[in-house]
């Protein structure tokens, strides 16, 4: 008989994938600036989680597990790619945050030009409404350190915005 350890995790997989795919696809293009190699990304990442299912160890959330697969499907398509030089997106291409929020112009390209895990860390807290936990098993780092990067992207933004108001 199989344990709960045991159990093919597959049908899980597609659950969160039919339930989170937007969400996905948002950080995905947020990380790419490329809706479509952003599909594709998120389509490669979801491949590779089932294929590597058994690699799931259940010490955390299956879905933070796959939001590691995908940022790292992302970054690696990224840096194949070349496709994201730090300019800002065109506002059809802007990807919406959780509430529908499209950020573009100037805001967009501050946060484009901050560290990587600054900006990854705020992608997946504001575009897919993940919790410091999450954040953190899908960059591979703590939960304080989850803390001080969003600390530090919003002080350097908040910095940014006063002196464009100036």
């Amino acid at each position: 008989m199989m344990g709960v350890s045991d159990r093919d995790p597959s049908p899980d997989i597609e659950a969160v994938y039919r339930r989170r795919y937007g969400r996905f696809l948002r950080v995905a293009a947020a990380i790419l600036r490329d809706e479509q190699l952003a599909e594709e990304a998120v389509h490669d990442a979801f491949v590779r989680a089932l294929r590597h299912r058994h690699g799931f160890d259940r010490r955390g959330s299956l879905e933070a597990w796959l939001w590691r697969i995908v940022v790292n499907e992302a970054r690696r398509r990224r840096t194949i790619e070349r496709a994201a030089p730090v300019t800002a997106l065109d506002e059809a291409a802007a990807p919406a945050t959780a509430n529908g929020h499209r950020e573009t112009g100037a805001v967009e390209a501050m946060v484009a030009l901050l560290p990587e895990r600054q900006r990854l860390a705020l992608f997946l807290r504001y575009y897919a409404d993940l919790d410091y936990d999450a954040i953190a098993t899908a960059l591979g780092i703590k939960p304080g350190t989850v803390a001080a990067a969003l600390h530090a992207a919003h002080a350097a933004l908040r910095r940014q915005l006063l002196e464009v108001e100036r």
